[in-house]
C-alpha cells in the first residue's frame, strides 16, 4: 500500500537533514524503535509493538539506498520479521525536505508498505491514520532535540570567563588537555508502540458503526418474524 504523510520541524533544513542522516539521532524519536547497530549507510534494530494484549517484536534492518544532498531527498528501504513468526513488514520510504517561510523545515514522506500478520487487520485507512500520528510524534521529538538551548544572551554574557593566570617563570606551562574520543551513545530499550492507543478513536468509531449495524439488523429480523 502507498501512504503519504507530511510533517514539520521547527529547525533549519540543514540541521534536520543532518539529523535524518544519522540513525543514532533518529531512532530514539521513533516510537517503539531501538537501534542495535549502524555502519555506513546500513543499520539494524528492533521495533516493539502492542496490539491489545498481543506483544510483537520486529527485528530487521534497513539502508539508505539513495541520498541527494542538494535536493535534501533520501530513499530508505527497511524490512523486519516478528520474532514469533506472526508477521512481516517491509517498506520503501522516500523523504524530501524543503525550507518553509517560517524558518523551519517541511517534510514529505511517501511510503510503499507491505504488512502481513496481525497488524494487517487494521486495513489501509487505519494504518495510514496511525502512521500519520506516529510521524507527528516523531517530528515533535526531533524538533525538541534540534531546538537551541533556552538561554538568553544576557545570561550567557553576564558572567565573564575568568582570565587564565600566566604561569610563573620557574614553572613549566600546563600540558594541554587530551582530546576526548567520540562519545558512545548506548540506545536504551524503547517502550512498546501501542497501536491501540494511536488508533483509539478510529477503533471506537468503527465499534459505534458496528453496534449500530447490529441493532439495525436485530430490528429488521424482529419485524420479519412479526410478519
Amino acid at each position: 500500500m502507498r501512504l503519504e504523510h507530511q510533517f514539520r520541524v521547527a529547525a533549519p533544513i540543514g540541521e534536520v537533514w543532518s539529523a535524518l542522516r544519522d540513525p543514532q539521532r533518529v531512532a530514539p524519536c521513533m516510537p517503539g524503535a531501538t537501534l542495535t547497530s549502524a555502519e555506513g549507510e546500513s543499520f539494524a534494530g528492533t521495533v516493539k509493538v502492542k496490539l491489545g494484549p498481543v506483544a510483537l517484536l520486529y527485528k530487521g534492518s534497513g539502508s539508505f539506498d539513495s541520498i541527494d544532498d542538494a535536493a535534501h531527498r533520501a530513499v530508505i528501504t527497511a524490512s523486519g520479521k516478528d520474532s514469533r513468526g506472526n508477521g512481516t513488514a517491509s517498506a520503501t520510504v522516500e523523504v524530501t525536505l524543503s525550507a518553509d517561510d517560517g524558518g523551519g523545515t517541511a517534510a514529505a514522506v511517501v511510503t510503499e508498505l507491505a504488512v502481513t500478520g496481525r497488524p494487517a487487520q487494521f486495513g489501509r485507512g487505519l494504518i495510514s491514520e496511525v502512521g500519520g500520528k506516529i510521524l507527528d510524534q516523531f517530528a515533535a521529538c526531533l524538533a525538541d532535540k534540534l531546538a537551541p538551548p533556552v538561554e538568553s544572551v544576557e545570561q550567557a554574557t553576564a558572567v565573564a570567563p575568568p582570565q587564565a593566570e600566566e604561569p610563573a617563570a620557574d614553572q613549566p606551562p600546563a600540558a594541554p588537555p587530551k582530546a576526548a574520543g567520540p562519545p558512545v551513545q548506548p540506545q536504551p530499550e524503547a517502550e512498546p508502540l501501542d497501536l491501540m492507543e494511536f488508533a483509539g478513536r478510529s477503533v471506537a468509531k468503527r465499534a459505534v458503526f458496528a453496534i449500530g449495524a447490529a441493532v439495525l439488523l436485530i430490528v429488521l429480523i424482529s419485524r420479519l418474524r412479526r410478519r
